[in-house]
């Protein structure tokens, strides 16, 4: 990249503050960052460190309280500061544009996509309806929506999640701005799609030379997407460098403190586990003296550390633009360092638990159209699960990976007796509770099986207390009446689970997305069940929280030899957590076995796919790139014979399409159903290919 171009965006010593009525709260200090044409920035660190602020920022969107203290932001050498808001307006959505991580911030529920798409070159551009219709219906397509006509006339409550975060970057592409910003983009998104909006956002960048500012808490996303990376901290940027100096050597303990948290593919939950950064992000407010990150750090030093506020320094030795904010950079030799110096014993696993035999979910669907009418077709059904079959036993961890849409979380509705079974078995403890209602269960079997939801907001009561709510499943399930003892198991289970004892007095709105979760964990475990469903449960967190409840998790699981259904897209956290996976596609199991044999050829196409689309931040692991073309078909018309037929790279012939693949064993409970014959599978080369530790070694030596 040229370095004498003139830069797009230049923020210089900028400070950004909030006005309360408790007085000034300082959120961003110090922040200083030069984005060049067709540039890709990474800004990455935990939830409040002043990453959104920054992108707040740039767009002028403070709000009422909020402002620059001091600095400025200069776009196209203009101070964007001593704009109008006519002038900006002019700006915002047609030269910068930015991309939401919650779709709802950015969709009008009350019009048609099609109202808010056009209304974006019709704002900026001196051009017809038409024309901005044409143009709003051809980005649809570009970020692979299927049937953009249609979606044009619906309405964002119409539209899935994924559906609507295409929409919404659909919408920041209109007007090819020269500088696109991006917060969490695609967290909502599966990592098929993720990988392929990420490509195609980089596609229409790399074409039109628009720059970027990508805020992710993905390491893994960065990696693959930018070329210069800013690490944040509480309000300042710690650490700074292009991709391959600070992902090949970091400097910063914090920095090494996010890698130690991620679920690389050398990670093993026994031997290697996770190493969550301990204790907690401070508040603007209560930053330490000297380096903010100290109270956390393994590296402290009394008297240094804590003394005078730390500035940016250039790294020796390293690329020009590689810069940290540590005094004891040049002392801490990582490589000598363990991830973790604990070690657990792996879980023996028990007698089966759960049997599901041949399990199959249909809805039904009345079609009253004349077209239904005359075709004598009124009914239709969709099939959500299709012969699902597998097992789990005490102790192990079954993971269920596929696309939104595959039959995940309807099975999991099923297990828990939200929805009934269409045919087929689901035996949990000998007993098939397929077609029990939950209402028709009983207080054993309800607390025997519970669920860790996805989104901790929403499950957990605003109006009642952690202690109230918790306490709660105890009287219930737990068969205690005694309140003594009730309130000594819940200081047990916020033990457990690693909340201070005066959170039993908090409500949730006084709780961290990752201490609502904590809670959510708490209560599925306090009536002591034997299985337990985790439905994404960590697919919202920072990849710290993310790792602590990670092991929470395991340690739990240990503890009381829980079986623990995992549901998630996310293959790098299934890699590490499970025993065995299921891959299913359109309601079809296509490929089951231990995650060494998922994770080693042979492979069912899809499998493949989705490993390749895995985000892995080490950049010395390489991967086959596999990019899924097409969107996943309708479980109401589903193709006739294989279900991944129409998307799969790896098609053989008209059999595909005519015939359903039969389950083929490679060794002992390892399936994959797939019409290619296993040799031939297992002539296909590994997709992720990690170095040996022999090469590593190597590569450190020669650096």
């Amino acid at each position: 990249m040229n370095q004498d171009q003139t830069p797009v965006l230049v923020c210089k010593d900028l400070c950004i503050s909030y006005y309360t009525r408790a007085g000034e709260i300082p959120a961003v200090v110090d922040f200083s960052l030069t984005v060049l044409p067709g540039e890709t920035i990474g800004i990455v660190g935990e939830s409040g460190c002043g990453k959104s602020t920054v992108a707040m920022a740039i767009m002028q969107y403070m709000g009422a309280n909020g402002g620059i203290k001091s600095g400025s932001i200069t776009f196209k050498g203009r101070d964007l500061t001593q704009l109008s808001e006519d002038q900006l307006r002019r700006i915002r959505g047609s030269e910068i544009a930015m991309i939401y991580q919650e779709p709802f911030a950015s969709l009008n529920p009350s019009l048609k996509i099609k109202t808010q798409l056009m209304e974006v070159p019709l704002a900026h551009e001196n051009i017809s309806k038409d024309e901005a219709r044409r143009r709003a219906v051809e980005m649809l397509s570009d970020v692979k929506l299927p049937d953009p006509e249609r979606l044009m006339e619906s309405y964002p409550h119409q539209l899935s999640g994924g559906q609507q975060q295409r929409v919404v970057i659909a919408m920041g592409l209109l007007s090819n701005p020269s500088l696109l910003l991006l917060d969490e983009p695609t967290t909502a998104l599966d990592v098929t799609v993720e990988a392929g909006i990420v490509k195609l956002v980089a596609d229409i960048s790399k074409k039109y030379g628009t720059s970027q500012i990508y805020i992710s808490h993905n390491l893994g996303l960065i990696l693959e997407t930018c070329d210069r990376v800013f690490v944040m901290y509480s309000g300042e940027v710690v650490e700074e460098g292009t991709i391959d100096s600070l992902f090949t050597w970091p400097r910063h303990p914090y920095t090494h403190g996010l890698f130690a948290c991620i679920p690389l593919p050398t990670a093993d939950k026994h031997a290697a586990p996770l190493k969550p950064i301990r204790g907690q992000l401070p508040l603007p407010f209560e930053r330490p003296r000297g380096c903010y990150y100290h109270p956390r750090c393994d590296h402290f030093k009394p008297g240094l550390c804590d003394r005078e506020h730390i500035k940016m320094e250039h790294v020796e030795d390293s690329a020009a633009d590689h810069r940290v904010r540590c005094l004891r950079y040049k002392e801490i030799d990582h490589h000598l360092l363990k991830p973790s110096d604990e070690v657990k014993e792996p879980i023996a696993l028990g007698k089966r638990v759960l049997n599901v035999d041949g399990m199959k979910k249909y809805y039904e669907v009345r079609d009253s159209s004349l077209r239904a009418l005359f075709s004598g077709k009124r009914i239709r059904y969709v099939k959500a699960n299709e012969e699902l079959n597998f097992t789990a036993q005490e102790g192990e961890t079954v993971a269920i990976v596929g696309e939104s849409g595959c039959g995940k979380s309807t099975f999991a509705k099923v297990l828990m007796g939200l929805e009934s079974g269409t045919d087929g078995e689901v035996r949990h403890k000998g007993k098939d509770i397929s077609e029990v209602a939950v209402r028709d269960r009983s207080d054993k079997q309800i607390s025997s099986l519970q669920m860790v939801f996805q989104n901790p907001f929403d499950t957990l009561n605003p109006s009642h207390g952690v202690g109230g709510q918790l306490s709660r499943v105890i009287k219930k399930f737990g068969g205690e009446t005694d309140k003594k003892k009730i309130f000594e198991r819940v200081m047990t289970l916020l033990d457990t689970v690693k909340l201070p004892r005066d959170f039993y007095y908090r409500k949730p709105r006084q709780l961290s997305g990752g201490q609502k979760q904590r809670v959510g964990i708490a209560r599925a475990f306090a009536g002591n069940p034997s299985m337990v469903i985790a439905d994404e449960p960590i697919s919202a967190l920072d990849v710290s929280v993310a790792a602590a409840v990670t092991e929470l998790l395991t340690d739990i699981q240990r503890e009381h030899k829980t079986t623990l259904l995992f549901i998630s897209h996310d293959l790098s956290v299934v890699r590490y957590l499970a025993d065995r996976i299921v891959v299913m596609y359109l309601g079809h199991i296509l490929e089951r076995g231990t995650t060494e044999q998922v994770f080693d050829p042979p492979y069912h196409p899809y499998t493949e796919a989705l490993l390749s689309a895995v985000p892995i931040a080490d950049p010395e692991v390489t991967k086959r790139e596999i990019v899924l073309e097409g969107n996943l078909p309708s479980a109401m018309n589903p193709p006739k014979g294989c279900p991944f037929c129409t998307r799969c790279h790896r098609r053989i012939g008209e059999i595909c399409d005519i015939e359903m693949p039969p389950d083929r064993e490679v060794v002992d409970r390892h399936v994959i159903k797939c019409h290619i014959p296993i040799e031939e599978l297992s002539k296909i080369g590994p997709v992720i290919i990690v170095p040996d530790e022999s090469e590593r070694i190597h590569a450190t030596k020669s650096e």
